[in-house]
Order: structure tokens, then sequence, then C-alpha cells
């Protein structure tokens, strides 16, 4: 498997924006916090990197999200798994370039990646808008109400949102009160890794 600091380095090859590697350091410690939650443990550092790689191709490629990763997950020794768990975070989804991408979330890692990568947008949003500018006093009823009001954070898909939840048979709040916990979780280590780089 590839090792944390190859995918960090692969991911900066194609990545330069600040607001993408943020959100690829959030993905990946909120796909990490899971893995321990789910009893997956024993894979967290296989988790935190499929979570650190999901958007390798959007900053470049955005109407070829998805479709664009496997080319360069694969010229960068990535192996197939990996693959796949990044392609189907985008599954059902129709991108810029009108395709529509079949890659299905099928493990549990990768629904979870499914559902609360999106999210994690959406709640990084409204920590923005508290006084503290985080997610750690950040309550599950004031998350509800920006989820509900639909002008909020409008580039963050309730649908997909949905979706996930449903793939992973979680109620709706179970997966905003897991991913709300784990933001505030590990905020504090994003911000470090943030800094440095």
């Amino acid at each position: 498997m590839i090792t944390r600091e190859d995918a960090f380095a692969l991911l900066r090859q194609y990545n330069k924006d600040a607001f993408h590697l943020q959100h690829a350091l959030t993905v990946e410690a909120v796909m990490k916090w899971y893995a321990k939650e789910l009893g997956y443990g024993y894979q967290e550092e296989y988790w935190g990197i499929v979570g650190l790689l999901h958007d390798i191709d959007f900053e470049l490629y955005p109407e070829e999200h998805c479709l664009k990763a496997p080319e360069l997950l694969k010229n960068g020794g990535v192996s197939d798994d990996v693959i796949h768990a990044v392609c189907s975070h985008g599954y059902g989804i129709t991108v810029g370039c009108g395709v529509m991408i079949d890659v299905e979330p099928i493990h549990e890692m990768e629904k979870v990646l499914f559902a609360a990568d999106e999210l994690t947008g959406l709640i990084g949003a409204a920590a923005l808008m508290r006084p503290s500018k985080s997610t750690k006093d950040m309550e599950l009823k004031s998350l509800k109400k920006k989820y509900k009001s639909k002008g909020f954070a409008a580039g963050c898909s309730r649908e997909v949102i949905e979706r996930g939840a449903e793939q992973l048979g979680w109620e709706l709040d179970k997966l905003l009160e897991m991913t709300l916990q784990a933001m505030a979780a590990t905020e504090d280590d994003v911000e470090n890794e943030r800094n440095h780089i």
C-alpha cells in the first residue's frame, strides 16, 4: 500500500489550492476517526489515505472529476482497491463533462467516504459562521438548522448526503452527529497539518 507520505506528495503534485488541501486533510482525518469508531482501527491509515486522495483530480480536472483520478493514481503507484474507493465517492453523480459515475461504493469504508465527504464541506461552512470559527462548540441542533436552510452552503448536495446515509443504513441524524463529532475531535490535528504545508 502507498505510504501516507507518498500519498500526500502525490496529492500535492495535482493540488496547490489551500482550500482543496484543507478539504483533503479534513476528509482524511474524518475517515481515520470513522475507521476507529466503526471497529476498523487496524485499517485506520488505509481509510485515511483514501480520504486524503479522494479529490486528487478535482482541482485540475473539475469537469472530469472521478474520471481522471484512476490515471493520476495509477501513475502514482496507487493500488486498484484505493482507486475504486476514490472513484466510488462520485457514484450516481453526473460530472461536468456529462458522464455519470457508475463506480458503486461496496465496502463500508467507501460508503462512509460517500456520505461524509459532502457533509464535511457543509459542517466546515457552518463552523465559519460561528464566533469561535470552530466545530468544537457546535451542537447538532444548530447544524441541523443550517442543513435545512437550502440557501446555506448550497454547493453541498443534501441529496448526496441523504443517499450516503441511506447506503450506510443510518438515520440522517446519526450521520450528521458522527461527522460533526469526527470533525470536532480532529480539528486541531488538521489545523496543525495545514500550518505545515
